[in-house]
């Protein structure tokens, strides 16, 4: 059993991912039942737990695994006047729909077995789908941005100049680093709405997806079932599971006919009429049983998630408090009021939910750094570029240094060179 689930074993591990571009109504969607639906999948493909997936016998001479392929390619069926628990209980029908049938009498052709787990996966497709398009269009830009800034908090006690790496995948970077990359979160932040000014609609319209395919799923396992899907969950619960008959047999009959056709010695037709033993329902009956209930809670959810992003539309330009709480919430600590209002007041939704995201995948502390140059910008906007200009030309003076005798840059002289002049300056006013 174990061998079988190792295929799913990439998925299943859980990593905590340093970067989130999405919500919790996402991963319901990518994540858990995606996971779901590969299990099942993989549990009506498996023959080892319940052996072959369907079993005929007839009183002739054909062999027993020419009736079995035949019967399961083709539709196997049962006979409706035979779902009657009265007559199963007195003993006159061995197993519900089964029976003594007239040519007159109304069928029930079972062909979806056939395709269940076909249509499990692709179904796992489509959940992971939305999450996938969102991924492509948002681009890895929180990524790049965020990128090392996770361990910054360590930076604060780390006075190297250099970037240190710790294993495989991590980067402790030098302090001077970590404030170039908030400043280049910064300008980013600004430079980003300039190129991608339907960032927060495509987000949208990936959430209101997962809504559509959740409610195109659940009808299309409706039609699927022969539209005995849409109750199953409130006939389950209802049933008491007591007599020879309950609503599951109806569905995922277990045993059901066949009729296979040959030609006889003399020429003529003959008919034989095989009984199947359909093991694979036994794990059907389980799987969407589960699905509808899963669903029901997705659907909830999906819905919940539309309602919320319609809350964030209207409250995030009007009440200072909702968006204290909800960047509260991103990133615990205390925020500066002032800067609050101004991002209330100043920015557009889809800056808006893009520096909430910010708030999510940095540390709080860097995080207030960052809001506090977004909120001076908004403030003074001219000033803010001249000071951003003028920092950036100390920053590359500094790292660039003056040239020694050997030809190579030396920050230290230059330092000593600075204070010389700065010193004969003072001097010289005085």
């Amino acid at each position: 059993m174990l061998n079988t689930f190792s295929v799913l074993s990439p998925h299943l591990k859980f990593k905590y991912k340093f970067v989130t571009i999405d919500n919790l109504a996402f991963k319901f969607h990518y994540r858990a039942t995606f996971i779901i639906l590969l299990v099942c999948t993989l549990l009506v493909t498996s023959r080892q737990y319940i052996g072959e997936h369907i079993r005929c016998i007839t009183g002739g001479s054909i062999p027993e695994h020419v009736i079995n392929t035949f019967c399961f390619f083709t539709t196997t069926f049962t006979v409706i006047r035979h779902y009657n628990e009265s007559l199963l209980q007195d003993g006159v029908l061995p197993h519900p729909g089964v029976g003594p049938m007239y040519t007159e009498d109304p069928v029930k052709h079972h062909a979806y077995y056939q395709w269940v787990p076909f249509i499990l996966f692709l179904q796992a497709l489509t959940f992971y789908a939305p999450h996938m398009l969102w991924r492509v269009s948002e681009g890895g830009r929180l990524k790049n941005l965020v990128d090392g800034l996770h361990m910054a908090h360590l930076s604060e006690h780390y006075t190297a100049k250099a970037n240190i790496t710790i294993g495989p995948k991590y980067t402790l970077l030098s302090r001077d680093t970590v404030d170039a990359k908030l400043r280049t979160v910064k300008r980013e932040f600004s430079n980003h709405f300039m190129v991608q000014r339907h960032w927060a609609s495509r987000h949208i319209f990936c959430e209101v997806l997962n809504l559509l395919n959740c409610i195109l799923q659940i009808v299309f396992t409706n039609i699927f079932l022969g539209r005995k899907f849409w109750n199953l969950g409130p006939s389950f619960l209802e049933e008491d599971f007591t007599g020879k008959m309950d609503v599951l047999d109806t569905v995922f009959p277990k045993v059901t006919k066949c009729h296979f056709y040959k030609y006889g010695p003399t020429g003529s037709i003959q008919k034989h009429d095989a009984l199947c033993i359909m093991a694979l329902n036994v794990i059907n009956e389980k799987i969407f049983t589960f699905l509808w209930f899963w669903y029901v809670v997705l659907f909830c959810v999906a819905v919940l998630a539309i309602v919320w992003r319609m809350l964030t539309l209207l409250l995030h330009n009007r009440s200072y408090k909702f968006t204290a709480l909800i960047l509260s919430f991103a990133s615990p600590g205390r925020l500066n009021p002032q800067d609050v209002e101004i991002i209330t007041k100043r920015l557009r939704f889809t800056e808006w939910l893009f520096l909430y995201y910010l708030a999510k995948n940095m540390d709080a502390h860097l995080f207030r750094k960052v809001l506090r140059q977004i909120t001076d910008e908004l403030r003074h906007p001219k000033e803010d570029e001249d000071d951003e200009h003028d920092d950036d030309d100390d920053h590359h003076r500094h790292h660039r240094g003056i040239d020694t005798v050997d030809g190579h840059h030396n920050d230290d002289d230059s330092d000593i060179e600075m204070v010389k002049l700065r010193y004969e300056h003072d001097h010289k006013k005085a």
